[in-house]
Formats: structure tokens, C-alpha cells, sequence
């Protein structure tokens, strides 16, 4: 499969079946992940696979409506930043810690998974990022639902590059 094909092949899934991703396989994508560009090779990402405490703990401090969302999937991994406290720095771990979940999500739709990449709002308060075991100093950019596909969401339109693209002078 090609880059572009797999590209294309890639689904927010939000029905997954049951079984957890195995240990070996998140270790596998986490690898990918640490292929992402980034800046004086800080490599600022950070992934915390959540247990059945964790998980627990942050459906606790979500509520009932965000226990819901984060029962959907049977692996669950908050993706943060490290930040360093320099501005410019700590913008570039940002976009390469983006980048690195971007190449997790390819490498789970090439192995046949189904993922999801979204950031919820139990993981901008300090009871939510406690029970992800988030540090002060991390920035969360979002938590990613792994597993098996329940189904295949239908692709999605998507506008024609050029309203997105400019050739400048």
C-alpha cells in the first residue's frame, strides 16, 4: 500500500470491537510515532496507554456522558507535548508531537485497526489530566481510541485541493 492509499484508507472509527491492541503492536506504532520531524530532536511526544485505573479515574473525573465516549474503544492512549517553557520551542513540540500521532494512526490503519483522534474535555482540567498521569509541563493534544473495527465508516467528502492550496509570485 502506498502512502497515499493508506492515507486515503484512514477512518475515525467510533465502534470498535472488544479485544485490546496488544502491548507489542502499541510498541510497534509508538515507534512510528518517534519518526515525526521535530525541532533540535527534542522528541517531546509523550504516550500514556491507559490501564483499567487510569481509564477508571478519568471516566470518574469526565462524568457519565464522557464515561460513554470512553467506552468505545478497548485501547485508550492520551498523547501529550512535553514543553520546555520557550515559546517558539514549545510550539514546534506541539506540531511534532501532532505529527507523531498522525503517523500512529497511519500505522494502525495499515495493521487493519480502527482509531480515533479526539480531544476531550475531561483532559483540560486538572482532575482529568491527573488521572492520565499528565504532568505539569505537558501540553495534551488528545487521546486516541484504538482496536479492532466494529464496522467501516464511509469516507468522508473532502473539498478540492485547490481552495486549500496558493501559488505565490
Amino acid at each position: 500500500m502506498t502512502l497515499g492509499e493508506l492515507a486515503a484508507a484512514r477512518r475515525t472509527h467510533k465502534a470498535f470491537g472488544a479485544e485490546p491492541v496488544a502491548r507489542e503492536t502499541l510498541l510497534e506504532l509508538f515507534e512510528l510515532g518517534t519518526l515525526a520531524p521535530n525541532h533540535h530532536l527534542t522528541q517531546p511526544w509523550r504516550f500514556r496507554v491507559l490501564g483499567p485505573e487510569s481509564l477508571a479515574r478519568l471516566k470518574e473525573a469526565g462524568g457519565s456522558s464522557e464515561a460513554e465516549k470512553l467506552d468505545r474503544a478497548p485501547t485508550l492512549v492520551v498523547a501529550s507535548a512535553a514543553l520546555s517553557g520557550d515559546l517558539i520551542q514549545d510550539e514546534e513540540d506541539v506540531c511534532a508531537t501532532a505529527s507523531a500521532v498522525m503517523l500512529v494512526l497511519l500505522g494502525a490503519t495499515e495493521r487493519g485497526l480502527a482509531s480515533y483522534w479526539r480531544s476531550p474535555a475531561v483532559l483540560r482540567t486538572a482532575r482529568g489530566r491527573e488521572a492520565a498521569g499528565v504532568p505539569h509541563g505537558e501540553r495534551v493534544l488528545g487521546l486516541i481510541h484504538l482496536g479492532p473495527p466494529a464496522r467501516e465508516p464511509a469516507p468522508r467528502e473532502r473539498g478540492p485541493v485547490e481552495q486549500f492550496v496558493q501559488f505565490l509570485p
